[in-house]
């Protein structure tokens, strides 16, 4: 699909309030305003990527922690109404491309075990399944999938 309408660029403050309102919309477990502001601010580990349609409405967003050599992916989410346009695959590719660039040499995220979209998402990114962490969504108890992708 064409994507040549949607600009994918590093998140920046002035982002969080339109980031914090989709991840509401995404997730069961959203992150707070507060959490937003502080990952682009004073988490010097924190690197964030949004995507943003032609009148720059913030329809996507992607972020990881960089620490050492590895990079933690924390959070991937696209709007409901742009879904299956390749979106979250353009943020994980700009977000491990760039991470490829400052010296990380493995990912790792978790994954609900049923968000199927995702985990083949991540396997076409060369994650492979690692372990489980029970319980790991309290919203409905449900298990993480741990993944891991190491760079060759």
């Amino acid at each position: 699909m064409d994507n040549s309408d949607i600009n994918i660029r590093e998140m920046v403050l002035n982002d969080a309030n339109q980031v914090f309102k989709l991840d509401v919309i995404c997730f069961s477990e959203a992150w707070s305003l507060e959490s937003f502001q502080y990952e682009l601010t004073e988490n010097i580990f924190a690197r964030y990527y949004v995507a943003e349609d032609i009148n720059g409405t913030i329809i996507g967003y992607s972020g990881l922690w960089h620490i050492l050599d590895e990079g933690h992916i924390t959070n991937v989410a696209v709007h409901p109404s742009f879904r299956q346009r390749g979106i979250g695959k353009d943020l994980v590719s700009k977000l491990i491309e760039e991470s490829i660039k400052d010296g990380i040499k493995t990912f790792t995220l978790e994954v609900r075990k049923s968000n199927e979209p995702a985990i083949h998402l991540y396997k076409n990114f060369g994650f492979v399944e690692a372990g489980i962490r029970k319980g790991y969504y309290q919203d409905k108890n449900e298990d993480a999938i741990i993944m891991w992708r190491h760079n060759d």
